[in-house]
């Protein structure tokens, strides 16, 4: 009886001695894993372009590829400045994907700018567009605004204007 007492005793013991080394070792390959954590993404981790489209009419895509070393969020929306416009480019609530836009390093998020319709007023050609992240809570935006550049001659914006959410695909973003 003695013998299986210090036995399970002795089991115990090294159970608990490879418990601790587990976990220790489970620490110490956490630490990597932090930092690799994804980040927000800015104007300094990606490259923004804008392409005018075929269809729909009056519509620009927006891209946003990850040249950084990291995973990104794209959250929301961009926040869109035409020119020296007073406020952002309001966001088609419609267009709220099921999940964050997730973005591994060279991957591109998408986004759809309506620029104009026959409801619109006060139109104007624009020629430069600032491109700005929204933060996690979408309140506000994070880094200085990225400057995508306009096709050439610029393009007709009015009141109606619009931005969609992040999208992973050219089409989920220009089905609005």
């Amino acid at each position: 009886m003695r013998f299986t007492a210090k036995a399970a005793t002795a089991a115990t013991a090294l159970t608990a001695a490879l418990s601790l080394t587990a976990l220790g070792g489970a620490a110490s390959a956490a630490t990597p894993a932090a930092k690799s954590a994804p980040v927000t993404c800015t104007a300094a981790t990606t490259k923004v372009t804008v392409k005018q489209v075929d269809r729909p009419l009056n519509h620009l895509l927006l891209k946003a590829k990850n040249t950084g070393t990291k995973t990104c969020y794209a959250y929301g929306a961009p926040y869109l400045r035409f020119d020296e416009a007073q406020s952002a480019t309001g966001w088609l609530e419609d267009s709220t994907p099921q999940a964050v836009v997730t973005l591994k390093p060279g991957q591109t998020a998408y986004a759809a700018i309506g620029t104009s319709s026959p409801e619109g007023s006060e139109g104007r050609q624009a020629h430069e567009l600032g491109v700005h992240f929204a933060n996690r809570a979408m309140n506000g935006s994070v880094g200085a605004p990225a400057a995508a550049k306009l096709p050439r001659g610029g393009v007709y914006v009015d009141s109606s204007a619009y931005v969609t959410y992040w999208q992973t695909s050219a089409s989920d973003a220009l089905m609005w």
